[in-house]
């Protein structure tokens, strides 16, 4: 038994120092990898809008530096630039997706205006004269 234990001691503390040292955890494995279809699904819907397009590149560096830390074995880097990642990416897709918005507000807006003065000119009325009629 004693040389059982002097060649099983020696592999189970390699075993635990390899497990230990520069390992990254699957939890962090698969948050990088979330991250990563975050990252994707920003690019797509980005695109190459200009609103959004900083924080993308952002993400898309955060991404590259969780997958350097996996590969050097160091978990907290790895798990805090995966963080880092999804949030940029989350916030180009606001960013790009307000853009959107506020793009189709101002046409709509200005198609309203088209229409008033259409109208306008249709019953003959002065232009504005149904501002100075509601202001008053």
């Amino acid at each position: 038994m004693n040389s059982w234990m002097t060649r099983a001691s020696p592999l189970a503390l390699t075993a635990v120092l390899i497990a230990g040292c520069g390992g990254v955890s699957e939890l962090t494995k698969e948050r990088v990898a979330r991250s990563d279809t975050a990252v994707q699904q920003a690019q797509q819907t980005v695109g190459n809008s200009e609103q959004g397009a900083i924080e993308l590149q952002r993400a898309k560096d955060n991404l590259d530096h969780a997958r350097q830390a996996i590969k050097d074995g160091k978990e907290q880097p790895a798990e805090r630039y995966a963080q880092l990642a999804q949030l940029d990416a989350d916030l180009a897709v606001s960013k790009s997706q307000s853009a959107t918005a506020r793009r189709a507000a101002d046409e709509l807006l200005a198609s309203i205006k088209q229409l008033r003065q259409e109208a306008q000119r249709s019953s003959g009325a002065p232009p504005d004269s149904d501002r100075t009629t509601n202001e008053q």
